[in-house]
């Protein structure tokens, strides 16, 4: 008996992807990005953003950070506060800018990297660079800043041939795992582990919002006293998260439970961003790191079969690897006959 020859695919099906094109995950990631760059020019158009409480909000960076960056965040709040009303606009037009630029196609890489740029500008003077110099910094309060995020979500998502963006496949789970253990780190630190740290450091976060309050104010009674075994549990959590995604050991589990425990953070460390206060810059961190963890599953290692379904399923083209009953059939015919 012959045995049947194997069939060759076309010569269209090896040939590379048209350049940008990305999988639809992160093509959803990426105007999710846009979107967020709106809403954050949005938010600096808010009429606080016009008072000296925005100038005073910038100083408030200023404590406990070295002497050498603590006279540049005073030289960039007295900057803005002397012309406000021109500064903030060209902020928040900024910010529109770069929302806009991400969300069309022709733009989206330019636009990408200015945001990279701007990234800079607005985590050094707005945030303070995290506050990772002043050892208070808590993962349960954003750090390492939400700002950062977004130029970590722009290498990622970076339209291209290839999944993991800008720093492909490995280096978008190794950024996963550097970010992950730096906020294990985080945890351990004085400030954050203390026996009223977590109680301390919710309350100092209200959202603004009734249900939200009462619910914070809850939960900052339940971790009265409990701040060193939460800061332990919560480091080793984070460390595990960003190990299992590096290795890919159950990695889309871990990824869920990075989103879960950051809608956590977000609602009861973050008050929701303070979005409803009406002096909030930004959404903070957690939505970031939830977009983060979306973007970074596009990069994880799946079997071949379904990496070539998923493939064809984006270009619209016909799978050459999938084996028709009618296609079947007249093989088996033909080997008999013969």
């Amino acid at each position: 008996m012959r045995r049947r020859p194997r069939r060759r695919s076309p010569a269209w099906a090896a040939a590379p992807l048209p350049h940008g094109f990305g999988s639809n995950r992160a093509g959803a990631v990426r105007s999710a990005l846009g979107v967020l760059w709106l809403l954050d020019g949005g938010l600096q158009f808010q009429p606080f953003m016009y008072t000296h409480g925005f100038p005073r909000l910038l100083a408030s960076v200023e404590t406990g950070q070295p002497a050498w960056l603590r006279s540049m965040l005073a030289w960039g709040a007295g900057l803005a506060g002397a012309h406000l009303p021109v500064w903030n606009t060209l902020f928040a037009l900024t910010q529109v800018a770069l929302g806009v630029g991400i969300l069309l196609r022709p733009t989206v890489k330019l636009a990408l990297l200015a945001s990279f740029g701007w990234v800079l500008v607005v985590w050094w003077f707005g945030e303070g660079l995290g506050q990772l110099l002043t050892g208070t910094a808590s993962p349960l309060g954003g750090a390492p800043g939400a700002v950062l995020l977004y130029a970590l979500l722009g290498l990622v998502v970076w339209p291209g041939d290839r999944p993991g963006g800008l720093v492909g496949p490995l280096g978008a789970r190794l950024l996963w795992g550097v970010l992950w253990a730096g906020m294990a780190s985080l945890w351990l630190l004085g400030p954050n582990s203390g026996k009223n740290a977590t109680r301390d450091a919710i309350a100092a976060a209200p959202a603004g919002i009734g249900p939200v309050d009462s619910l914070q104010r809850h939960v900052a009674e339940l971790a009265s006293g409990k701040g060193h075994p939460i800061a332990v549990a919560l480091a080793t959590l984070s460390f595990a998260i960003g190990v299992a995604v590096v290795l890919n050991l159950r990695a889309r589990w871990f990824l869920v439970l990075a989103i879960s425990l950051s809608v956590g953070y977000w609602v009861i460390g973050q008050g929701l961003g303070g979005l409803a206060t009406g002096s909030a810059t930004d959404p903070n961190a957690a939505p970031l790191f939830i977009l983060l963890a979306v973007a970074v599953s596009t990069a994880l290692p799946g079997p071949a079969a379904a990496r070539r379904r998923r493939l064809y399923a984006w270009t619209g083209r016909p799978n050459p690897f999938r084996r028709s009953p009618t296609a079947g059939s007249t093989s088996t015919a033909s080997a008999t006959s013969a």
